[in-house]
């Protein structure tokens, strides 16, 4: 497909639904009400014009592998395995159809293995897959990896601005291009398969993904989804699937945007609604040939998509006209009713067609499986469909003929991984993606003459300017070196002052000698993922006022001071933007901080090297609590509409913002003591006394105090209902800040699920006595213990048998860095 304007593509958009009147979108004031049936109408969507038509001769060459399959044979074929859960010998025993490395599998267990590893492992499997001597078809096997803004799990990747940024470029062109190199860079390590592009159109900000998406307005995503996905597959009728391409599958099918700002949550609305805003990218998508779709976690009007046949065969397959595969999202099949991860005929009755498993228990998904296809639970002609198309995607993507992985085209080839090429164009899409929003006094661009100090805590942190997805799911643990080929935002601005005849200075706590000429600050939020992401209000930073302090002091200096913002949604950051001079939203441009540089140095003399190009994606709060901020509501009323964005070329100065904080909003957004409730009266207890009461950290009564009598054994609990699979599976871990009055003993913390499991923590509770420290217990430690982890009824339940005074200020489960570390006993 050719480039597309903005316009265009929302005219494209437009065309596409003109049987069916007006879009929703566009009708704002008229839009129906949500509706409460999950039964989609296909004859309300539009019929689309696939480039790509079926080939007689694959059609044929299916036939003939389908004739001389079995049942186990294509049963294998319909489950996607993490590497963490299974072997090579496993693949050639079961004939399984795909694998995949999750957030946090790579090959020996090591998130840093190598490009080699990863190339060397694919070599095992998909030898393993080649190996027959029953003469029935060879069917290769395929890896499905979530490269998702680069080749973002190898070490010395490029890593592109995350979509929100990206978004911010309005430039379908370079977003082709972004694709392409993603697609080079993966391919280098034999990697055939992209989890990628995600086209939610995300309507409320809260959501901890909302920076996987494009745009809250649907024809930007429009204008953006065809064209990575040409990106990543080449063009149809042109260097489709050719040499360094990677098959593409856009997620998360349908109407993941609209979840309420909850992961794996439910969007409320009208199928009007979920057609004209929610189904954008899939138009475009695939237009552009996409070869697999993956349905979401979420549901729609309280139905799961992994289970909706009405949208996944009536809408996606009969009336798109989508001739791929479906395969679900991390063990979502399980959430559907009626179903476990372990056994879902409803899921492939609805129309998916292949399971993304991950865990120990994969052989009982292939065992209730081929019990289902072979006594008609699942019938042949669903079997036989969800099979051809999965070897329809592996003919046309060329996996029969490509050979080994090592044998493929760019495969070894590991100087495409952050090569001169790519990193050009990462560091034009950075330049292009930052926002400017505030720019009083002309302070930028800086004069790269000039005495400049760089400060905040986000200024020389590549891990915390790239975000989630970087190397690891969460991307909490990484440190500037497990990005080789990068550079952090600092060593940008410090290349280009001294290029101009100037001075740097990097001091994260802002402290100084010599009074600078201009402070650079960079701080955001620290890096995340789906669950860990999810907040309850857009107030940055709540329970953390540092980088506020930091912007304060340099002001009060007489410093002229530039705030750059590092952040996976807008944010209300009213007191930050009114203590800066300049505030730049750069949204988690990346590995190439030198993208950063480009706009916000000058020439030597002082003239803008490069404008701002940035307009706003997604529009900017004026309050914390607008998190459901979209251009066609009622009332809208942004601090910073969608499309804002000033410019050296046109100045602007903005008036001081409104600090009113609305009281009772809840401050630490990830404590269970949020999301659920103390258990009350005689629960508390099982025997002995404890009582508790309220006392201050962060604000009044935030925290907890309790005080055991040491008359018996007793526990505090908090009642929230969780399915932690994933969460205990992505290394993550329940964190407690507390304060103990004196040295504990006898301390223990447990989770019920089942049965309680108990893990004692005395050993981890490191902080002096009556200072506020933090320990953090691995959730598969609670699993080893014996927690079903998918049924959670307590999350959190603190006991001693021994005197104790103990405040609790915080409960969540996050990210630690505890790796590997072993369970305390």
């Amino acid at each position: 497909m050719r480039a597309r304007s903005n316009s265009v593509a929302g005219a494209a958009l437009g065309l596409a639904l003109a049987a069916i009147g007006t879009p929703v979108w566009a009708q704002t004031a008229t839009a129906p009400a949500p509706t409460a049936s999950a039964v989609a109408h296909p004859e309300l969507w539009p019929q689309l014009h696939m480039k790509r038509r079926r080939d007689p001769k694959v059609e044929a060459r299916i036939d003939a592998m389908l004739k001389r399959m079995s049942v186990e044979d294509k049963v294998g074929q319909l489950l996607q395995i993490d590497i963490a859960s299974i072997t090579p010998k496993d693949v050639e025993t079961y004939k399984i159809g795909s694998i995949l490395n999750g957030g946090n599998s790579a090959p020996n267990g090591d998130e840093r293995a190598p490009a080699a590893e990863w190339l060397k492992l694919f070599d095992a499997f998909y030898d393993a897959s080649m190996k027959r001597t029953d003469g029935r078809p060879q069917v290769p096997v395929i890896w499905g990896t979530d490269a998702v803004h680069g080749a973002n799990n190898i070490i010395g990747a490029t890593l592109f601005p995350h979509n929100i940024g990206l978004g911010a470029m309005r430039d379908p062109a370079l977003i082709q291009k972004i694709g392409r190199a993603t697609a080079e860079e993966t391919a280098a390590t034999g990697i055939d398969w992209s989890f990628a592009p995600t086209v939610a159109v995300v309507q409320d900000d809260r959501w901890g993904r909302t920076y996987e998406s494009y745009s809250e307005d649907p024809a930007i995503v429009a204008s953006y989804s065809g064209k990575m996905v040409e990106g990543l597959q080449g063009e149809v009728g042109r260097d489709f699937m050719g040499p360094g391409r990677v098959m593409s599958s856009i997620k998360h099918f349908l109407g993941d945007g609209g979840t309420g700002g909850r992961d794996q949550g439910d969007t409320r609305a009208s199928e009007a609604v979920l057609r004209d805003v929610h189904a954008a990218g899939y138009v475009t998508g695939l237009e552009a040939g996409a070869l697999i779709v993956m349905p979401s976690f979420s549901s729609w009007n309280g139905e799961k998509m992994t289970g909706n046949k009405s949208l996944l065969t009536g809408v996606l397959k009969d009336r798109l006209g989508f001739d791929g595969f479906t395969v679900s999202d991390w063990n979502a099949h399980g959430q559907v009713p009626g179903c476990t991860t372990e056994d879902c005929a409803a899921a492939i009755n609805a129309g998916l067609d292949m399971f993304m498993y991950s865990g120990p228990k994969w052989k009982e998904l292939y065992a209730n499986t081929l019990a289902e296809a072979k006594d008609g639970r699942i019938s042949a002609a669903r079997l036989d469909d969800a099979v051809r198309r999965i070897l329809r995607v592996k003919v046309i993507a060329g996996s029969f003929d490509r050979g080994r992985p090592s044998t493929r085209a760019l495969a070894g080839q590991f100087n495409q991984l952050g090569s001169p090429e790519h990193r050009a164009i990462a560091r034009e899409a950075v330049a292009k993606s930052l926002v400017l929003l505030k720019n009083n006094g002309g302070v930028l661009p800086l004069k790269p003459s000039a005495n400049i100090l760089v400060a905040g805590r986000g200024a020389d942190n590549i891990a915390q300017q790239s975000g989630g997805w970087s190397i690891s799911w969460q991307s909490t643990d990484m440190t500037n070196k497990d990005f080789p080929n990068g550079q952090s935002i600092w060593r940008g601005i410090d290349e280009a002052v001294r290029a101009g005849g100037g001075r740097a200075a990097l001091s994260v706590d802002g402290s100084f000698q010599a009074k600078p000429d201009a402070a650079v600050v960079v701080f955001g939020e620290t890096p995340y993922a789906e669950f860990m992401g999810d907040r309850p209000t857009l107030e940055y930073s709540p329970g953390d006022k540092a980088d506020l302090v930091l912007l304060k002091k340099l002001k009060a200096a007489g410093i002229p001071v530039v705030a750059v913002f590092l952040s996976g949604r807008p944010m209300w950051v009213n007191p930050e933007m009114n203590a800066a001079d300049a505030f730049v939203a750069a949204f988690l441009p990346g590995t190439e901080g030198r993208g950063v540089a480009d706009v916000l140095i000058g020439d030597r003399a002082g003239k803008p090297r490069r404008d701002f190009a940035g307009k706003l994606s997604f529009s900017w709060p004026k309050r914390l609590d607008q998190y459901v901020l979209n251009k066609r509501d009622p009332n809208y009323d942004a601090l910073f509409p969608i499309g804002y964005g000033l410019s050296y070329a046109a100045p602007q100065s903005v008036a001081k913002l409104d600090e009113t904080r609305p009281a009772g909003v809840t401050i630490d957004q990830n404590a269970l003591f949020v999301r659920g409730r103390l258990a009350q009266g005689p629960g508390w207890t099982t025997s002995g006394s404890i009582a508790q009461s309220r006392v201050d950290r962060r604000s009044q009564e935030d925290s907890v105090r309790l005080t055991w009598t040491g008359q018996g054994e007793g526990a505090l609990a908090v009642m929230t209902p969780l399915d932690l699979r994933r969460e205990a599976n992505g290394e993550l871990s329940l964190v407690v800040e507390y304060r103990a009055a004196a040295k504990p003993a006898g301390v223990s913390v447990a989770m019920e699920g089942g049965q309680t499991a108990t893990v004692p923590v005395t050993s981890l509770m490191t902080a002096a006595s009556g200072q506020w420290g933090e320990f953090a217990v691995p959730l598969r430690c609670f699993a080893a213990s014996g927690a079903n982890m998918e049924a959670i009824t307590r999350p959190f339940v603190v006991s001693s048998a021994r005197p104790l005074q103990l405040d609790i200020s915080g409960v969540r489960i996050t990210s630690a860095a505890v790796g590997g570390a072993p369970c305390p006993r």
